[in-house]
């Protein structure tokens, strides 16, 4: 067993058994397989092969089952190790295993291993290793929730006060307004400091500074003054936040305290700006439908793709005609869309016919009108149509759809074979070894950049 390839696999999730399959080959009741597969060098399965004796008591069976992916060195293995351990009770044993990673420069072996320490009372311990990295956002963003455990806020927020005075221009232009900052995210945590300190005013201020408002969809602000219930605040963000986080957040809170119709006009005026509804058109959507109104939900959606036909949109569209049994009523709106295109329809809209039309009754047309379609005889096609083969109790219709395009969707034929039985042909597909050359494996010892 090698670490490098182990690493290869893994991360390409090719030429092994993912995590996806392995749980769906326990779920079909094939454990001796994954059983027998992790003593074969597939990491997933001897992960969730050790999660699963350990549940059931047979805790040093687990730990020998990981023992030679351990002995590679490679980190992750020693990860998975250190969770059961962890998980057991045995929190010494984990710190000891990590450390020698975490002390090597691996960045995501120093971040475990400074939480694993702040959650068994070495905070200030943790937090002495990561301080040296805090121009780095991923290790700047541990030391702050490891300062919350180890009581050294105030420590934290001058470093990273130190961090936020010491920006400099992003570039030589004297017109360009831009700092560049290390860590990147600095503003932003040493607001969370401010706040857990109860210093509301000191944070909101700061967050007021930032140049990028909004990670992973969610906009710290907008959350920091509904947590404090400074709605009127709110209301004001969220009219001159074009994002459409900030109203998301507020009718969040609208509805939490059943002002569903204030929670649906905060939707609709954002909305009536421009490009407004595009940003929030499915959180209302979505919102309507929890109410019991999904018919105006569908009204939301239709009006909007009769401006802005975008996949997304429309895919939410049928999606939503299906599920309250207007199938037909979808296939009518896909056939106006076609219409206003001249006639033509790229398959990213023409497959969100084929449910719509097997919902009808229609299985057989839609196989027939996805074969004719001019991407009929493509990968993604061949996958459309196993899908519905499948969903219809054709499993082996569905299978056979998908050698024809042998070098493609691996993943999924395989899914198919397992859901037949054919557990032993399938894991033979997925360790089939990956043509071309293998990407290198990504930087993880620094960043000059924010990852969003």
């Amino acid at each position: 067993m090698d670490a490098d390839d182990l690493d290869d696999r893994a991360r390409t999730l090719t030429g092994c058994v993912p995590p996806r399959l392995v749980a769906r080959l326990l779920e079909r009741g094939h454990e001796r397989e994954v059983e027998l597969q992790a003593g074969r060098g597939e990491w997933f399965c001897a992960l969730e092969w050790a999660r699963l004796l350990g549940r059931r008591g047979r805790r040093e069976r687990a730990l020998e089952v990981l023992a030679p992916y351990v002995a590679t060195h490679w980190w992750p293995a020693a990860r998975g190790q250190a969770e059961l351990l962890e998980d057991w009770g045995r929190a010494a044993e984990a710190i000891a295993l990590s450390r020698p990673y975490a002390e090597a420069g691996d960045r995501s072996a120093l971040v475990f291993f400074a939480r694993l320490l702040a959650r068994h009372g070495r905070g200030a311990e943790a937090f002495s290793l990561l301080r040296a990295g805090i121009q780095d956002w991923f290790l700047a963003e541990c030391l702050v929730d490891v300062a919350e455990a180890a009581g050294m806020d105030e420590e934290a927020a001058a470093l990273l006060e130190a961090r936020v005075e010491g920006a400099a221009p992003a570039c030589d232009d004297p017109d360009c307004g831009n700092l560049r900052r290390e860590p990147s995210n600095a503003v932003d945590l040493l607001a969370t400091i401010r706040e857990r300190q109860g210093r509301i005013d000191e944070a909101i201020a700061l967050l007021h500074r930032r140049e990028t408002t909004s990670v992973n969809g969610r906009d710290q602000l907008a959350d920091l003054l509904a947590r404090h219930d400074r709605i009127t605040e709110l209301r004001a963000y969220a009219a001159c936040e074009h994002h459409g986080h900030a109203v998301q957040r507020l009718a969040e809170v609208l509805e939490e305290r059943g002002d569903i119709d204030g929670a649906i006009a905060a939707y609709r005026t954002f909305g009536a700006t421009p490009s407004g509804m595009w940003h929030v058109v499915g959180e209302l959507s979505a919102l309507l439908v929890r109410h019991g109104r999904s018919d105006q939900a569908i009204e939301v959606l239709r009006l909007h793709t009769e401006h802005d036909p975008e996949d997304w949109i429309v895919h939410l569209l049928c999606t939503l005609y299906a599920d309250h049994g207007r199938s037909r009523e979808g296939l009518t709106h896909l056939d106006a869309i076609k219409t206003r295109s001249d006639g033509k329809e790229d398959w990213a809209l023409f497959q969100m016919r084929l449910p719509l039309m097997a919902d009808c009754g229609l299985l057989d047309e839609a196989i027939e009108a996805a074969r004719a379609h001019p991407d009929g005889d493509t990968c993604y096609a061949a996958w459309a149509v196993s899908d519905l083969l499948a969903g219809a109790g054709r499993a082996e219709e569905a299978a056979a759809v998908l050698e024809q395009h042998p070098k493609f969707n691996s993943s999924l034929r395989a899914e198919r074979l397992i859901d037949l039985g054919l557990v032993q042909d399938a894991v033979r597909l997925l360790q089939q070894p990956r043509g071309g050359p293998t990407p290198p494996a990504p930087e993880l010892t620094h960043s000059d950049a924010s990852p969003f």
